[in-house]
């Protein structure tokens, strides 16, 4: 979540304040109370209760008057599902999802970047399913996951540094990339091979090979991952299945660009007389 100090001006102004509040209440998992918020909220008091006032008018919010605690509002269910078919690659990659996961018998993953992490849009699980952090709708590092590393190594400079700059290098294993310079040299590599790893960077004994999905001009638009774990297989036999993955990926980019063809139709045909 992005925040400033008390008093602070707000690089989005008041909307981009609201959505730092939404943040504070989504992040915390479950309803949450006033007082807790305001522990953490860089807003004054009477700033942070006007909008959360404001959020729950609106219904972006939920206000337990009995326990006075606050929970992201039904509105959001509404976005999130407009989000997520407008958006969202999922609903175009679906069936490309589960041809891979047909021949592949592992996890599949599917992301996109969200303000430099990784969002999983969709998953398909392995024959013998194996209980891991990424689900869909969950938001993860981008820098320990395979996903984010083959997003991140195609992204343009701006972007790229804007992305390094929201990644905690938190060591979560002994395997985690825990600085920009290691990371960075890892991009380069990603970007040589075409595919990324994640080396139990992220969970221990979870290991990973991932693609990009990128449009035709380069666009970075998400990336797919098989998922498997060290008592089930190797990197190197996951290795085996990129030419594959990338393939799929080339499928589902092509279908994203068909998919937004007829918008940029119909755009580019505004103003024309008939």
């Amino acid at each position: 979540m992005t925040s400033t100090k008390a008093g602070d001006g707000h690089s989005d102004g008041t909307v981009g304040k609201a959505l730092d509040v939404l943040d504070m209440v989504a992040s915390h998992g479950s309803p949450v109370r006033f007082s807790d918020l305001l522990e953490k909220s860089p807003y004054p008091k009477a700033t942070l209760y006007r909008f959360l006032q404001t959020l729950t008018n609106q219904g972006m919010l939920l206000h337990d008057p009995d326990s006075g605690s606050y929970a992201l509002g039904v509105r959001l269910v509404r976005l999130a599902h407009a989000a997520w078919s407008q958006s969202s690659l999922a609903p175009i990659a679906r069936p490309w999802l589960d041809v891979l996961a047909r021949d592949t018998g592992e996890t599949i993953h599917l992301a996109q970047m969200d303000l430099g992490q990784v969002l999983y849009v969709d998953k398909r699980n392995a024959a013998r399913p194996v209980e891991m952090f990424a689900q869909a709708g969950k938001v993860g590092p981008a820098y320990c996951t395979g996903v984010g590393k083959a997003m991140l190594a195609f992204l343009p400079d701006d972007q790229l540094n804007a992305a390094l700059t929201r990644q905690s290098f938190h060591r979560h294993t002994p395997e985690t990339l825990a600085s920009p310079d290691a990371l960075l040299a890892e991009l380069a590599a990603v970007r040589s091979r075409g595919h990324a790893f994640d080396r139990e960077e992220h969970e221990p004994g979870i290991i990973c090979c991932a693609v990009p999905i990128r449009s035709a001009s380069g666009r970075v638009l998400g990336a797919l991952s098989v998922t498997s774990t060290t008592a089930r297989t190797t990197l190197a036999e996951l290795e085996a299945q990129a030419p594959h993955m990338k393939d799929i990926a080339a499928h589902i980019a092509a279908d994203a660009e068909s998919w937004r063809f007829p918008e940029q139709t119909q755009e580019q045909g505004r103003g024309r007389k008939t």
